[in-house]
């Protein structure tokens, strides 16, 4: 079996055993990295970092040192992630500069805690992945390094806003990513590239060191080819960390170990709200041959009713902008971010300067509607009532996980759709999330897994199928997202 077949758990396990190196790994992955660059999935490719990494890991393997449990494995890392040394720009030109007029990415001195955890266990970081910037955007088309490419249709967008971690792993270039998950930006992608991507319970990962989008919402997870790397990875990213405020003193739960449990008898439930008006049909055929295949398995199929899902996206757009709009308001040109000096010794005129050459349009619409939602006047009619749905929405989960152990819902409501093809209309982008914010708003932990393919204009593109479960139920959710596969892999 050739590197390139090998999953996360099979690369960890050979370096590891020292049957293989950690250098040749990182070699065969830098040039896949180096062969699919018209994705454009990178922001930056850390090849000496990597191969000094590798070296190093190396030479402790052969000195008698035990690796870690993600020994030698290479990761893409999600361009809003803090990496010491690497640079960090969340998809913006806000946090780039010139430097002998070219644009170079900010140098945070330090490393996420996300990061230091993988670096414990022997992972390698490979590169950084391009992002839809400050993590706004559901196609991956609004980072200011330009859009991201679809491994399976070039012509197609790959998701967002983790849309270069996703592709980053379903082209090959790395086993394993990291990416954000705000309203589904971990999700969406994974589905539309065709691979496993994990949003955990809000709290259950460290957000310390990661650019904050809407900090009530933001949470960090990996992106795998299988659900036992997921599984895996999370175990090593979960846990306490006093350095985020909202970070879960939980304990860390046996995922990788719930991936092997049985689902006989398994009670899922079916939101009649996410298989109406809206669902790409030939999407819901896919998913009705896997609920038909997993009932011959012995799960429990049941209706379940989560009333106010119609509410979410305006509820979402509402409470993410004014939160988005907040923290933003740092990068201004004379504490932070890019600054563009404006004639005259006027302060307005410098902020504006800054942060209209800085930030891309989306990020501009996003911050004009936080801005507006906050303001006097408008406050309660709008951030005080999204506040009061967000409450319903979370009073639905709590409600209907009383009765089954898991959900099951499409992912996204169509196959991935063209580059440009959503541009001029925010709202038509805005419903690519339309299965995934809910869950988001609730804080409750999602998965989506590969579940067949569609063709589409002649592309034949994958489609993922979506599992939550109640808060801090990441070990039900992984037994039902192994048994996905397990019964997808047979068909």
């Amino acid at each position: 079996m050739s590197i390139a077949d090998l999953n996360t758990l099979e690369i960890a396990a050979r370096v590891g055993q020292g049957d293989l190196s950690a250098s040749a790994v990182i070699s065969h992955f830098l040039a896949a990295t180096a062969e699919h660059a018209d994705l454009n999935a990178t922001t930056f490719v850390a090849v000496a970092e990597a191969q000094e990494r590798a070296e190093d890991l190396d030479r402790a393997r052969a000195a008698g040192a035990r690796l870690g449990r993600l020994a030698g494995v290479p990761i893409v890392v999600k361009d809003a992630i803090c990496t010491r040394g690497l640079p960090t720009t969340s998809g913006s030109k806000m946090l780039s500069r010139l430097v002998d007029g070219k644009p170079e990415g900010w140098r945070p001195p330090y490393d996420a805690t996300v990061i230091e955890r993988l670096l414990a266990e022997g992972a390698v970081i490979l590169a950084k992945a391009n992002m839809d910037e400050f993590a706004m955007g559901s196609s991956n088309e609004n980072s200011a390094y330009g859009p991201v490419k679809n491994p399976r249709d070039k012509t197609r967008i790959p998701g967002g806003s983790s849309g270069g971690s996703a592709a980053a792993v379903a082209a090959g270039m790395a086993p394993a990513a990291l990416g954000s998950d705000t309203g589904g930006s971990i999700r969406q992608p994974a589905s539309l590239c065709g691979v496993v991507g994990v949003k955990p319970t809000f709290g259950r990962v460290s957000r310390y060191g990661l650019v904050a989008y809407a900090s009530s919402l933001d949470q960090i997870g990996p992106l795998t080819r299988d659900v036992r790397s997921s599984a895996r990875l999370l175990e090593v990213l979960a846990g306490f960390d006093g350095k985020d405020s909202t970070s879960s003193a939980a304990p860390v739960g046996r995922y990788e170990a719930a991936c092997e449990q049985p689902t006989r008898g398994l009670r899922v439930g079916l939101p009649r709200e996410y298989f109406g008006e809206g669902l790409d049909p030939d999407v819901r055929g896919v998913l009705d041959e896997l609920i038909a295949a997993w009932k011959v398995a012995g799960a429990e199929f049941v209706p379940v009713c989560l009333p106010h899902t119609d509410y979410g996206i305006a509820t979402y757009y509402v409470l993410a902008t004014a939160e988005a709009s907040t923290n933003l308001s740092r990068f201004d040109g004379v504490r932070f971010g890019l600054r563009v000096e404006a004639r005259g010794a006027d302060l307005d005129a410098l902020y504006a300067a800054s942060r209209g050459a800085g930030f891309g349009p989306e990020v501009k619409r996003r911050i004009l509607l936080g801005t507006y939602v906050l303001s006097a006047g408008y406050y309660d009619a709008y951030y005080g009532k999204a506040q009061r749905v967000r409450t319903l929405i979370c009073e639905d989960f709590e409600r209907v996980f009383a009765q089954v152990d898991v959900l099951l819902t499409p992912t996204s409501p169509t196959a991935a759709f063209r580059l440009g093809e959503r541009n001029q209309d925010p709202l038509s982008m805005y419903m690519a999330d339309v299965y995934t914010l809910p869950a988001s708003l609730a804080g409750i932990p999602g998965v989506s897994v590969p579940c067949g393919d569609v063709v589409v204009d002649g592309s034949k593109l994958p489609v993922g199928v979506q599992l939550l479960a109640p808060r801090l139920g990441e070990e039900a959710l992984f037994r039902a997202a192994a048994a996905v596969e397990s019964i997808v892999s047979r068909s």
